[in-house]
């Protein structure tokens, strides 16, 4: 990964939040605070136009990540796809700079790569930190990405292993949310599939928009994503960029372990139930699967 720009650092000191002037005014903690973790809910943000958030910047810093942290595909994409879709063939730095007719959406991911976006990932989070630390205890694996998409994008219905909130920054998108946990909307043996390394991707079924829960976003408005609620997200008229803030806990990591242990009892043919949501621990599977790992017996986990 080359250096990042002396100028990021700067601009990061310049814009970072501090006491006085809080992304996440004391309503927006109160509220989050009521609602987290397993509530999907509307936050409102005062990032604004943040310097490391402007096209120019995040073509920089796309250029400067490797490989494995860009992402980016064809923004006219039907909700449902059959495993990854496919790049567009366009530079990644191109398509930012000309995302306004480059028919794509892009993800830059794990942003806290570079210390300028780290410091300002920290600062969000850190605003939050009391609320999620007295409900899920300590934020593990801080994690941030950048969503930049073409007008009408479509980001394919999927499912992320984080507690994650997305930021709205500059034009206006759709999120469609379904209920976390239920097997109807990503059933057992998917959640299983990508515990051991397989797609998030879901299939789709129209007959799913009578549970549906729709988030529009406008610059100034963010949307929390309990862990593993399946979602999907259609972009404004205008170009958009997101940036989206994650973190995993305890529990979050334990569900994941006994997701990828059920895998194993699946194969043997039997039935496993499914783990429980917030606030049981999935303790026994978790463990179970833990002591295998430690073994070398257990199947590959997914990427971030």
């Amino acid at each position: 990964m080359n250096a990042p720009d002396k100028s990021w650092a700067d601009q990061a000191k310049r814009s970072a939040p501090g006491e006085a002037g809080t992304v996440f005014d004391a309503a927006a903690r109160r509220h989050f605070a009521v609602h987290y973790p397993e509530i999907p809910h509307r936050l409102e943000h005062r990032l604004g136009h943040h310097p490391l958030l402007e096209r120019g910047a995040l073509a920089e810093l796309a250029t400067s990540l490797p490989d494995t942290s860009v992402e980016y595909n064809r923004g006219d994409l039907p909700i449902g796809v059959d495993g990854k879709p496919e790049p567009t063939g366009r530079s990644i730095g191109a398509t930012i700079r000309d995302i306004d007719g480059a028919n794509s959406w892009a993800v830059l991911k794990n942003i806290e790569q570079v210390p300028a976006y780290r410091a300002l990932l920290d600062a969000l989070t850190g605003e939050l930190a009391e609320p999620i630390r007295a409900a899920t205890g300590d934020i593990l694996t801080p994690q941030g990405f950048v969503f930049i998409s073409s007008p009408l994008a479509v980001t394919p219905y999927h499912f992320d292993p984080e507690h994650n909130i997305l930021l709205q920054v500059e034009g206006t998108k759709v999120m469609t949310q379904f209920p976390a946990g239920d097997p109807r909307f990503a059933p057992d043996a998917v959640h299983e599939s990508y515990h051991c390394g397989g797609p998030r991707e879901l299939a789709w079924d129209d007959g799913f928009m009578d549970s549906a829960r729709e988030y529009a976003l406008t610059p100034g408005e963010a949307v929390y994503v309990p862990v593993m609620a399946p979602h999907f997200v259609r972009n404004g008229p205008a170009s958009s960029i997101s940036l989206s803030i994650t973190w995993r806990s305890a529990w979050s990591y334990r569900e994941s372990e006994a997701r990828a242990f059920n895998r194993m009892l699946r194969n043997f043919g039997l039935a496993p139930r499914a783990p429980r949501r917030w606030p049981a621990t999935n303790r026994v599977k978790s463990l179970a699967f833990r002591a295998l790992r430690k073994l070398g017996l257990t199947p590959r986990t997914p990427p971030a």
